[in-house]
C-alpha cells in the first residue's frame, strides 16, 4: 500500500507496520483511516484464523485440566477443556537435560507457535513445565559443543525466531516458572506478556559466564521490563535471583510460596487465564497489539495506533452483544466476531 512520505509519527508507524507483518500480525488493509498526519495507514482485519487440532493418543494431563496429548513428546501442547476452554499449555518435556533448547524442542515450538497464532479459539497460551524444579536451563550445551563455529550462529537464530514467534502471538501469554529459568529459558519466559514464579524459582541471564551474551532476546527484553541500569547489573554479573527477588525488581508479575506438587506458578497462570476468558477475544487482540505496537513509538504514534486498534472493535458482533448483555443484566457470550 503507497502512503505519502511523512517525517516523525508517520515513519515510526510506518515501521511498526512492517513489524507487524513481519509478526504474522494485523495486516493493514481497506477497513481504517488513521486521523491526523497518519491519514491513508489503516488497519485491516486483526486475525484470519486457521484450526488446528491437539495432539492426539496419550493420557490426559496428570492434574485433570487438559484433553489428551502425546506422552513421549519433548513439548506437549494441551487444549483445556469446559470452564477451561480456550487455554492452550505449552508444556516442556525434556528431563533429561533440564528442558534445555534442542534442535527438536525449537522445531516442535515453532511449529506449536506456528498453529496456535492463527487460531480463533486460543484466548490464551501458558508456557510451563512438565519436569518438577525446571522451567528452561537454556540451550543444550552438550548438543551445542558438538556444533561447529558455523553452526552455532543459525541455531541461535533458529531459538531467536522462535522466542519472538511466542512474543508475536495475538493472545495474552504467561510463562509460569515453578523451577530454573536460565539464559534462554529466561529469555522465553521474557517473551510472555505476564510472569508468574514461585518463590523458589531461580532465573537469570548467565551467558556472560560463559564468554557469550543472551541472544534470544535478553539484551532487548530484560531492560524494557526493568530498566536499562538493572538490566544491565544483572547481565554483567550473571546473576541469579529467587523468586522474591525477581518480583522486586519488577521481573515477575506475581510469586507465590512453592506447593507439594511443584506447580503454584502454573496455578496461578490458570487463574490469570480464567480471568481474561470472559472478555471479548477481538478486544484482547487488538490490546495486546496496540501495546506492544505503542511503546516502540512515541506518544503522539502511540495514541494514533490506539485509535487505529479501538476501531477494529466497532463493527464486531462481539461489540454489540456487549452492550445487548449490559442492558439485559446478564453475561455476555462472546464469539470472537
Amino acid at each position: 500500500m503507497a502512503a505519502a512520505a511523512a517525517p516523525g509519527a508517520l515513519g515510526a508507524w510506518q515501521a511498526g507496520r512492517a513489524r507487524l507483518v513481519a509478526a504474522g500480525c494485523a495486516p493493514l488493509g481497506p477497513r481504517w483511516t488513521l486521523p491526523g498526519s497518519l491519514t491513508g495507514q489503516r488497519l485491516g482485519p486483526a486475525i484470519r484464523a486457521r484450526g488446528w487440532a491437539p495432539a492426539a493418543g496419550g493420557l490426559p494431563s496428570r492434574r485433570g485440566y487438559s484433553s489428551e496429548v502425546k506422552t513421549d513428546d519433548e513439548l506437549r501442547v494441551r487444549y483445556l477443556e469446559e470452564e477451561n476452554r480456550g487455554i492452550v499449555v505449552l508444556g516442556i518435556n525434556r528431563a533429561h537435560a533440564k528442558n534445555s533448547f534442542s534442535k527438536n524442542l525449537v522445531k516442535m515450538l515453532s511449529k506449536a507457535v506456528d498453529a496456535l497464532k492463527s487460531d480463533k479459539k486460543v484466548r490464551t497460551v501458558i508456557v510451563r513445565s512438565e519436569v518438577p524444579g525446571i522451567f528452561c536451563a537454556g540451550a543444550d550445551l552438550k548438543e551445542r559443543v558438538k556444533m561447529s563455529s558455523s553452526e552455532v550462529g543459525p541455531f541461535v537464530s533458529k531459538i531467536r525466531a522462535v522466542i519472538n514467534e511466542i512474543a508475536n502471538l495475538p493472545v495474552p501469554t504467561i510463562a509460569a516458572l515453578d523451577g530454573l529459568a536460565l539464559g534462554g529459558g529466561l529469555e522465553l519466559a521474557l517473551a510472555c506478556d505476564i510472569r508468574v514464579a514461585a518463590s523458589s524459582a531461580k532465573m537469570g541471564l548467565v551467558e556472560t559466564k560463559l564468554a557469550i551474551i543472551p541472544g534470544g532476546g535478553g539484551t532487548q527484553r530484560l531492560p524494557r521490563a526493568i530498566g536499562m541500569s538493572l538490566a544491565k547489573e544483572l547481565i554483567f554479573s550473571a546473576r541469579v535471583l529467587d523468586g522474591q527477588e525477581a518480583k522486586a525488581v519488577g521481573l515477575v508479575s506475581h510469586v507465590l510460596e512453592q506447593n507439594q506438587e511443584g506447580d503454584a506458578a502454573y496455578r496461578k497462570a490458570l487463574d490469570l487465564a480464567r480471568e481474561f476468558l470472559p472478555q471479548g477475544p477481538v478486544a484482547m487482540r487488538v490490546a495486546k497489539l496496540a501495546i506492544n505496537q505503542g511503546m516502540e513509538v512515541d506518544l503522539v504514534t502511540g495514541l494514533a495506533i490506539e485509535e487505529a486498534c479501538y476501531a477494529q472493535t466497532i463493527p464486531t458482533k462481539d461489540r454489540l452483544e456487549g452492550l445487548l448483555a449490559f442492558k439485559e443484566k446478564r453475561s455476555p457470550r462472546y464469539k470472537g466476531e
